[in-house]
């Protein structure tokens, strides 16, 4: 007998998220009680949530806390098809043994794929000639320094899910890859092909520093303007994590005084920066909307992965994904 599942999904996603085919993946494992569920009127539906042992949710999950859990007697997994967990986990939920699965790993997919590309085309200086080719004289900067990808080197702060599937997609070039990660055991750093060094010398040294850093309280303003003065001649900072972790007022005075630096910015705090913001008026701030993380078809990929995990927790498989307490501290 399957597994009974309920689908909290708001209406706009669930045709991204969960598509005929997912949904398919989805009942392999599982009988869905109903059609999909919008998650601020789960209340409306307490007779199916009353009886659903599993939730497949994504982006606007209601909070696990004491009422919703009573609603669900039944409730024994999560799986979460989107990223972060932190806004509807409880301690309820943990202590009631909820198991939580998210899809952060097939999230950070595309910004390990928006990282590369931006990597590529910054160690190329396209940012800097994109701007210089708006006045007369830009065709002729090409005596600048133009480091290419071959055995330049790139930094990553950070060595988690994202940071991990960025080194990888950057094993195949002929490129020098530092990270910063001081919980990454010198054997899997080299397995992934990076060296560990200290945040101050990956500034130092690196033609391009990526950051993929959670937000946490450790991490908050981390990226500061000493380090961020620290950066090469004609250096890209680009930044696909949070906004937090980046001092962004230190950022705006160095990058006003280093107009051969580019910062790439697909997040921002707060986001979208205020309108009367220096980051909308440095010439070498280039923003984009949050677009680095699953966006439109890339979506279905989180709700594939959490139906292969629905069929692991039915087949008392391991799970790949799944969320402790413990682990929700370092996480964004």
């Amino acid at each position: 007998m399957r597994i009974k599942a309920l689908l909290l999904a708001p209406e706009h996603l669930v045709e991204s998220v969960f598509p005929e085919s997912v949904i398919s993946e989805f009942e392999r494992s599982a009988a869905f009680l109903g059609n999909p569920v919008e998650p601020s009127l789960w209340k409306q539906a307490s007779d199916r949530l009353s009886e659903a042992e599993v939730i497949a949710g994504t982006w606007g999950m209601p909070k696990l806390d004491e009422e919703f859990l009573a609603a669900a007697p039944k409730l024994r997994a999560v799986f979460y098809a989107a990223g972060s967990v932190k806004g509807f986990v409880s301690e309820a939920s943990w202590a009631r043994g909820i198991t939580i699965s998210s899809a952060w790993a097939a999230n950070g997919v595309p910004v390990a794929e928006y990282s590369l590309g931006t990597i590529l085309l910054s160690l190329k200086r396209f940012w800097h000639f994109t701007r210089a080719m708006r006045t007369p004289e830009g065709s002729n900067q090409k005596a600048l320094r133009i480091p290419g990808a071959y055995l330049s080197k790139v930094g990553l702060v950070s060595l988690g899910a994202v940071g991990r599937a960025t080194a990888r997609l950057l094993q195949p070039f002929e490129i020098d890859v530092l990270a910063y990660d001081p919980f990454l055991p010198a054997e899997q750093a080299a397995e992934l092909g990076v060296t560990l060094v200290s945040l101050e010398s990956l500034f130092e040294q690196c033609e391009v520093v990526s950051i993929h850093a959670p937000w946490i309280p450790a991490t908050e303003r981390m990226v500061n303007g000493a380090l961020i003065s620290r950066m090469k001649n004609g250096a890209t900072l680009i930044n696909t994590s949070r906004g937090a972790v980046v001092a962004e007022d230190e950022l705006c005075e160095v990058l006003a005084t280093r107009p051969d630096l580019s910062a790439v910015l697909d997040v921002t705090h707060p986001e979208p920066p205020a309108s009367d913001s220096p980051l909308r008026q440095l010439p070498n701030v280039l923003l984009t909307p949050h677009i680095a993380g699953s966006m439109q078809l890339e979506c279905a990929r989180m709700g594939s992965w959490m139906a292969e995990e629905l069929r692991r927790f039915c087949a008392k498989e391991p799970l790949r994904y799944s969320i402790s307490k413990n682990q929700l501290a370092s996480m964004a």
